[in-house]
């Protein structure tokens, strides 16, 4: 597990993001139009909890874990709850497939992960900026903002993804991990095969 962690973040950080642009773009014009039909009854926005709740529902009910790591000061962080946590497509893949995790980076309260509690003994109240860094963010190995990180069913980390990135971009993430498809990728060369030949819907 840990080799194959160390390879996504080696991946990740040298390939970049997929952004997908050199493909046509009939089947999104076509899933947008199904989409705007299927979201009236659906909810407009993914259903946050905290690590706390996404462990425990994962007892009853077992899914992978999408966690957006974020800070109060952080541009991109806001750009991407605005522009990509709020398209319709990634909304209801992420409902359907994940627990999905808001966690402050740098805030104050106290949270218990694997029998653990995590604080930010550094943070200030109503310090403007920066404002120390979580335990378990440095727990998760979190550097830059935003990372959004994806576990497994045991909560266990499969791999992040740095930076804003556009719903095409992140929905090769989404799809990659909530169909284990990173099982099957063990190299750079198959992990942009796989980006070359991912077809995006979203």
């Amino acid at each position: 597990m840990k080799n194959l962690l160390t390879f996504w973040m080696i991946a990740l950080l040298t390939i970049g993001c997929a952004s997908a642009q050199n493909k046509k773009d009939k089947d999104k014009a076509t899933t947008q139009t199904e989409t705007k039909k299927s979201t009236k009854t659906e909810s407009k926005e993914i259903n946050w909890m905290s690590i706390e709740e996404a462990v425990a529902a994962q007892k009853k009910n077992p899914k992978k874990i999408f966690l957006d790591a974020y800070t109060k000061w952080c541009g991109p962080c806001k750009m991407l709850d605005r522009n990509t946590f709020h398209n319709a497509n990634v909304v209801k893949y992420v409902n359907e497939h994940y627990y999905a995790v808001k966690f402050d980076a740098e805030g104050p309260d106290p949270i218990t992960f694997k029998g653990k509690t995590y604080t930010n003994p550094n943070y200030k109240p109503n310090k403007r900026g920066r404002n120390g860094v979580h335990e378990l963010s440095s727990f998760f190995g979190v550097h830059a903002y935003p990372t959004m990180l994806f576990f497994d069913e045991e909560a266990n980390i499969i791999m992040p993804a740095t930076g804003y990135l556009k719903p095409q971009q992140l929905e090769i993430y989404l799809k990659l991990v909530a169909q284990d498809d990173y099982k099957k990728l063990k190299s750079k060369e198959e992990w942009e095969a796989y980006q070359k030949n991912f077809v995006p819907t979203f």
